[in-house]
């Protein structure tokens, strides 16, 4: 049995009932994505306290990625044979920051700009150990999906 691991670690709280992103809180109250441990503020190098970013947000603006990207450093599951087109845009988190990131969503007639999005963990290939990777992506909040994984 495969078991599901994120495609990079520390992007978001894995395995989690309600997954969240992981960002970074500096002392100015601005925010990171990713997180890192360090940010300069004010010209000083201050270490970013770790914080979960809202799980929803509304949708910033978007595009269509229509053609497979190079690999490396793309890793997803398909080849230029199986390549489906999917929507990659910015979600604003209310309080928090812009996060880029891949939409559940691909038929732009289906989003627009300032519709409310939540986050997901969806399946995008498979490491070098036979594991499920799985990634951040944003679906809008109509979509019938439960929590967490779709």
């Amino acid at each position: 049995m495969t078991s599901q691991v994120p495609l990079a670690e520390g992007l978001f709280t894995w395995p989690a009932e309600d997954p969240a992103l992981i960002g970074g809180l500096a002392s100015d109250g601005s925010f990171v994505f990713p997180y890192r441990q360090y940010k300069l503020v004010g010209g000083v190098r201050e270490e970013l306290e770790r914080v979960e970013l809202p799980r929803r947000g509304t949708l910033w603006t978007f595009t269509t990625q229509r053609f497979r990207p190079p690999a490396p450093p793309y890793a997803g599951a398909d080849d230029i044979n199986s390549f489906e087109p999917f929507a990659v845009g910015y979600v604003e988190l209310p309080g928090a920051l812009r996060v880029e990131a891949r939409l559940t969503e691909s038929d732009p007639a289906k989003l627009r700009i300032g519709q409310e999005m939540e986050l997901r963990i969806v399946p995008f290939g498979t490491d070098s150990a036979g594991n499920e990777t799985v990634l951040y992506a944003f679906a809008p909040v109509s979509e019938e999906a439960p929590h967490g994984t779709e």
